[in-house]
């Protein structure tokens, strides 16, 4: 859709208003006092993380990986710290059947280089059968660990869709830190850069000028159909599916019940 910017009858509906630089630049200064703000206190909520309490677990239990049965300590590849995302699992879905949510959220953490470089390991956990979720990764393409913690009690594996940290202090393994639900947004780079625009993410709980297009369900864009529209259903895959060779139109999730 082209729009000419003179000709209020196109004009996209509930678009900002237009002033001259100095007024924008004016209200962009006031919105950035508060802009400092909130990231003076995100700088404060990352401080009060690092002094959380911690809990020990037993580092010897078994994750199954590529290799087979791994004790979890192994996902440390010898550093102290290590983050994992918990991808949920449709037991026997097709690809286009797994979590749309959980895929974002993988595809933005598929290079963990930087936090190699701070001594930071980093790997997914899920419930799924390893052979189901071997198949998966081959096909999305992802190069970091995938482990199945398929039967494995919490912290290590229990409720998917979390982030969770772990410090390790030899051959003992500890708890740190576990969010989800939006919390995991922080590893979203997407996300972020939509809520810069004007448009914002297209999400129903936005706050939104008078006359913008109302907005959709949350995470109704993260599938798409082989035409690339936003659209959640069984003729859908997550959005980055359709980057990778050999993904086709669907008909169906395919999900029979699922093992979080």
């Amino acid at each position: 859709m082209t729009t000419t910017p003179s000709d209020p009858a196109t004009a996209l509906p509930g678009r900002p208003p237009v002033v001259d630089l100095a007024t924008w630049q004016a209200a962009r200064d006031e919105l950035l006092v508060r802009e400092k703000a909130h990231t003076r206190e995100g700088d404060a909520l990352a401080a009060a993380r690092r002094r959380l309490p911690m809990v020990e677990l037993d580092g010897a239990v078994e994750v199954v990986g590529p290799d087979g049965p791994v004790p979890f300590l192994d996902l440390f590849q010898g550093r102290d710290e290590l983050v994992v995302y918990k991808h949920m699992w449709y037991d026997g879905a097709p690809h286009q059947g797994q979590c749309e949510g959980c895929t974002t959220t993988a595809w933005h953490l598929k290079d963990a280089v930087y936090l190699n470089a701070r001594g930071v390991s980093f790997a997914i956990l899920t419930t799924g059968r390893w052979d189901e979720v071997a198949s998966y990764v081959a096909f999305m393409g992802y190069t970091q660990p995938w482990y199945s913690v398929r039967d494995v009690e919490a912290p290590v594996g229990g409720s998917m869709g979390y982030l969770t940290c772990f410090l390790r202090d030899g051959d003992r393994v500890f708890l740190t830190y576990s969010t989800t639900g939006r919390g995991n947004e922080r590893v979203n780079g997407a996300l972020g850069l939509l809520d810069m625009t004007p448009y914002g993410r297209g999400e129903a709980w936005e706050d939104n000028p008078d006359g913008r297009p109302e907005g959709r369900s949350p995470c109704w864009s993260w599938r798409s159909d082989p035409d690339g529209n936003a659209t959640w259903g069984p003729t859908s895959r997550p959005v980055p599916q359709w980057t990778r060779p050999g993904a086709t139109p669907v008909e169906t999730l395919g999900r029979h019940g699922h093992h979080h």
